[in-house]
């Protein structure tokens, strides 16, 4: 194990867990779990538990690269780092828990031995290359009687939060269709840096978009709007070459885009487009449009408007004379209670009040285990070209 300056001593009386984190000198490790999430945690004095007692997160930081753990931990004062996972584990003790961030084909093999280890364990989505993996590590963890979450963030933005709040008042009415837009255009590297890593296009590393963003999809879908029960999709390739970190041309295996229906419990019917390979004309990278009969809404990651039936304009069609219809300026506003945070911070405190005081925690592997399922049965819909069901 190696050491760095450490941050400072605990406060009296604070229960301190320690924390494995693999995978932080990624992007996502790093920005949203490490710096926003668990460091700013300890900076505000730990996560509130039931009773007002307090817990803070010794990190201790596990991955490939000897050169940027130092760097993050001098630049940090992390006083643990390794390169052996064994190590990391080792380390954390009694009620220590396991946080990956890896690559998807990665996390399987490591989520298994920290749960052997008898950590507590928390990963970021998708659980698993496959459904059958992701089953396999939650049933693993309940067998070891550990805790366990996987990366739900999307239900902890505030514009997924408004949009809640409008369902639970009957604003909509009966639910009759949602419609999502979501992605942009990842440069493919040749004259420009793209702002996703290789590993995202290669199918061999576990990359493609229907990987990444169905769990997305299912977590939200089925936490405001009800259960999948069918999925249509076209899962397609657009670029087929891209080049990597270093300026190395290579074949894009993965999908880039993909283009689904998935009907819901109740009869709600959603139309969702994932791409990589598509230029932003809304308002946020992504918006789910909410049709009721009683009312409509848009809702991004951060601002949602709504339309209630007793203002909803009367718009006619005819394309022989001009539009005059100001359709986005008949949308208002919805503002939320208040500003909630950030969405990776927020569910690492819900798992934190998990681990110490064993308070409810939906977002289980489980759940994990089931986004997974729906991004297989979306990719196998679009090599079959057919709907398919969904178990429940």
């Amino acid at each position: 194990m190696n050491t760095a300056q450490t941050a400072g001593g605990r406060a009296a009386g604070e229960q301190v867990i320690r924390v494995a984190m693999n995978g932080v000198t990624g992007r996502m490790g790093y920005n949203q779990h490490l710096v926003r999430s668990v460091l700013a945690i300890n900076a505000d004095g730990g996560a509130e538990l039931p009773g007002g007692r307090r817990v803070r997160l010794e990190p201790v930081l596990v991955g490939r690269s000897e050169a940027k753990l130092a760097a993050i931990a001098k630049r940090h004062g992390i006083e643990n780092w390794t390169t052996s996972l064994d190590e990391a584990l080792d380390a954390l003790g009694d009620g220590g828990i396991y946080f990956d961030a890896q690559v998807t084909s990665a996390r399987h093999d490591a989520v298994l031995r920290a749960i052997a280890a008898g950590a507590h364990v928390y990963v970021e989505k998708p659980s698993g290359a496959t459904s059958a993996q992701s089953r396999e590590l939650a049933e693993a963890a309940d067998r070891a009687g550990v805790r366990h979450g996987v990366v739900q963030d999307k239900l902890f933005l505030p514009g997924i939060r408004t949009l809640k709040s409008l369902i639970d008042s009957g604003f909509f009415g009966r639910i009759l269709s949602v419609r999502g837009e979501f992605g942009y255009w990842v440069f493919e590297g040749d004259w420009r840096e793209p702002q996703r890593p290789s590993w995202n296009y290669r199918a061999e590393d576990g990359g493609g978009i229907v990987l990444d963003m169905f769990p997305h999809w299912t977590y939200v879908l089925e936490g405001l709007f009800g259960t999948i029960e069918a999925v249509t999709a076209r899962a397609v390739t657009h670029i087929p070459a891209r080049w990597d970190e270093s300026g190395a041309r290579y074949d894009a295996t993965a999908d880039d885009a993909a283009y689904a229906i998935f009907e819901l419990s109740g009869g709600v019917v959603t139309a969702m487009n994932s791409s990589w390979c598509t230029r932003v004309h809304r308002g946020e990278l992504l918006e789910f449009q909410v049709d009721g009969t009683d009312g409509s809404a848009v809702a991004g990651l951060r601002e949602c408007v709504a339309q209630h039936r007793g203002v909803s304009p009367r718009p006619i069609w005819n394309p022989d004379i001009p539009n005059g219809e100001r359709f986005l300026d008949q949308w208002q506003p919805v503002c939320p209670d208040s500003e909630p945070g950030n969405a990776f911070r927020l569910q690492w405190e819900m798992f934190l009040r998990h681990v110490a005081a064993g308070a409810p925690f939906p977002h289980d592997l489980h759940s994990g285990t089931r986004g997974v399922l729906v991004a297989e049965l979306g990719m196998r819909s679009s090599a079959e070209g057919r709907r398919i069901e969904v178990p429940s």
